[in-house]
């Protein structure tokens, strides 16, 4: 099985790149591959609660129902600490199955042979 991380850097501000990124997330996960968003820059608010609702890109599923399976299907969702911090996000604001890491954990991911793409 491989493992994949996805970066995730947009939210409101680019919904359809936002839904891209779970959408190849959740390919990855049901193609029985390990997969990990981390979100950063702009992307840390796809992580927080009610934030992804009412946010749906032309052609694609509502960007909460993609984040909702993402994790219904075992997808780790990381929250960039150093990101997350200058906007006010604590853990408590996060969504069932996100946590906030730091940079040494992603780094940890890929020197272990996380294949990475980002959005």
């Amino acid at each position: 099985m491989g493992q994949v991380m996805i970066n995730s850097t947009h939210g409101k501000d680019d919904v359809e790149r936002a839904s891209l990124a779970f959408v190849v997330g959740n390919v990855a996960l049901t193609s029985g591959q390990e997969a990990t968003m981390l979100l950063t820059i702009e992307g840390v608010w796809v992580g927080t609660k009610g934030y992804a609702g009412g946010l749906q890109a032309n052609g694609f599923s509502p960007l909460a129902d993609l984040v909702q399976q993402f994790v219904a299907n075992g997808g780790r969702v990381w929250v960039c600490g150093a990101c997350a911090k200058p906007r006010g996000i604590t853990s408590e604001h996060l969504i069932e199955g996100a946590q906030i890491i730091g940079a040494a954990t992603a780094i940890e991911a890929m020197v272990n042979g996380a294949q990475t793409l980002s959005f």
